[in-house]
C-alpha cells in the first residue's frame, strides 16, 4: 500500500461516519493506517453519512462523488486502493474516447452499487463507477458491503451481486464493463459508434468474438502485418464467468477476470481494432476473393477479407433466483440462414485448416466442431484459423 500511495500527488480528505461498534472501530484502524502511509492524505471522523460505518473521499472540502459503506477488504481492497489512486491524481487506464465520454455525460446520475467481500465480478462495476464519479461532478457512486447493511438487502429485495441503483432505482445485475455502463447511460453511443464502424475500411481478417479463440487468432493476424479487428459483445468471453482456471499450461493457477484482461492487454500490442459491446447477428459472404459483411444488433456493419468466427458458446437462462447449468449450445444462430454448414449441434463445421464452408471464412474455438471445449484448446485453434486465413490470403 505504501509504494502504491507513493504514487497520490494531490492532497484529499478521508470522511469516516463512525459509532462505538466493532466494524465501525475496524474501518476507523484501516483508514487511521492509510492516512498515515502519504502525507497528501488526512482523515476526519465527522462524517454525516446515513449509513454507518461508512467514508467518502473529499478534495478541496467538497466530495468527490466516491464513497464505500462497510470495509473493502476481500476482492474489494483493489477498488479501494484504485479510488485513492485516481482521487490522489493518479491517471486512469481507461482510454481517451472513454474518459471523454464520461466527462461529456450531462444528468445527474448517483449509482449504489451492493456488492459482497468474496464476490469476484463485483470490483469491476465498482471500480467503473467509482473512476466516472471521480471524472464527473455530476455522478456519484456508494459501493456497499450487502453484508453489513441487511436491512437495505431485504428492503430492496437484492437478490445477487453486484446489484446496481441509479437514482434509487434498479439498474443492473452482474458483472458490466465501463463500456458496457456508459452503453447504458449515454443514450446516443450506440448509434456514434455504429456511424463510426459503418466508416471503417474493410479488414484484411476480422475477428468476430473475443474469448481465447479470438484472442488469440489477433495476436497470430496481427503479427504477420495484416489488418486486424475484433469485434465482441465483451472482450474476454466465457471466460470473464470462470472463476478457478488451473490447467491453462505453464500459468498453474489463474481467475477467469485476471486472465482476459491478460488476453486483451496481450492483443493491444498490436495494431488491433478492438470493438466492443459488437453481438453478431448477420453474415453476409462475398464473392470468391471479395469482402465478407457482418451485421451487428448495433446497427453496425464491418467488412474483411477474410473472417475468424470464434462466438463461444454460453453467455445462461435468466431467472428471477437460482438457475442451474446444465450444458452449452454455440452461439450461431446469426449463422442459421447463412451458407456455413452447421452441425446437428449447431456448431461450424471446419476442415483442418479451420476455414468453414465458405472459403476466406474461418472458425475457432467452443462454437466449432472441434472436440473437447477447453481454454488451451481455443487458444490453439485462434492461431491455426489466423494462419489460415493468412495463408488464404496470399494465395487469392
Amino acid at each position: 500500500m505504501k509504494a502504491y500511495l507513493d504514487k497520490v500527488t494531490q492532497p484529499f480528505e478521508l470522511v469516516a461516519t463512525l459509532d462505538d461498534g466493532d466494524k465501525s472501530r475496524e474501518l476507523h484502524g484501516l483508514l487511521v493506517e492509510i492516512a498515515g502511509l502519504s502525507d497528501r492524505i488526512t482523515l476526519s471522523t465527522q462524517g454525516t453519512d446515513q449509513r454507518v460505518p461508512s467514508f467518502a473521499l473529499h478534495k478541496k472540502g467538497e466530495p468527490t462523488g466516491v464513497a464505500f459503506a462497510g470495509i473493502p477488504m476481500g476482492h474489494e481492497f483493489t477498488s479501494l486502493v484504485l479510488a485513492l489512486l485516481q482521487v490522489g491524481g493518479h491517471p486512469p487506464k481507461a482510454s481517451d474516447e472513454l474518459i471523454e465520454q464520461i466527462r461529456a455525460l450531462d444528468a445527474d446520475l448517483h449509482f449504489e452499487t451492493y456488492f459482497s467481500l468474496s464476490c469476484q465480478n463485483c470490483p469491476e462495476v465498482v471500480q467503473a463507477l467509482n473512476l466516472m464519479a471521480i471524472l464527473n461532478p455530476r455522478i456519484s457512486h456508494d459501493a456497499i458491503d450487502g453484508a453489513l447493511f441487511q436491512g437495505e438487502v431485504e428492503a430492496r429485495e437484492v437478490m445477487s451481486v453486484p446489484s446496481i441503483f441509479l437514482n434509487g432505482e434498479p439498474f443492473d445485475q452482474g458483472r458490466m464493463s465501463l463500456e458496457q455502463i456508459l452503453a447504458r447511460v449515454d443514450t446516443g453511443a450506440a448509434e456514434r459508434e455504429a456511424a463510426r464502424l459503418g466508416e471503417q475500411a474493410a479488414f484484411d481478417t476480422l475477428m468476430i468474438g473475443g474469448g481465447p479463440a479470438g484472442a488469440a487468432a489477433a495476436v497470430y493476424a496481427a503479427r504477420k502485418g495484416i489488418r486486424t479487428g475484433v469485434a465482441a459483445e465483451r472482450f474476454g468471453g466465457q471466460v470473464l464467468d470462470t472463476l478457478a482456471i488451473e490447467n491453462l499450461i505453464s500459468v498453474p493457477r489463474t481467475e477467469g477476470p485476471r486472465l482476459a484482461a491478460a488476453l486483451e492487454e496481450h492483443v493491444r500490442e498490436y495494431e488491433v481494432d478492438i470493438m466492443n459491446l459488437q453481438r453478431a447477428v448477420e453474415l453476409v459472404p462475398g464473392e470468391p476473393g471479395g469482402e465478407h459483411e457482418v451485421r451487428f444488433a448495433s446497427g453496425a456493419s464491418l467488412r474483411s477479407r477474410t473472417l475468424v468466427l470464434a462466438t463461444g458458446e454460453r453467455r445462461r437462462v435468466d431467472l428471477e433466483g437460482v438457475f442451474v447449468q446444465i450444458g452449452q449450445v454455440p452461439n450461431t444462430e446469426w449463422l442459421v440462414d447463412s451458407p456455413i454448414e452447421l452441425s446437428d449441434r449447431g456448431e461450424i463445421v471446419i476442415d483442418a485448416r479451420g476455414m468453414t464452408s465458405v472459403p476466406g471464412i474461418f472458425a475457432a474455438g467452443d462454437v466449432t466442431t472441434v472436440p473437447y471445449k477447453q481454454i488451451a484448446i481455443a487458444m490453439g485453434e485462434g492461431s491455426k484459423a489466423a494462419l489460415g486465413a493468412f495463408d488464404h490470403l496470399i494465395r487469392s
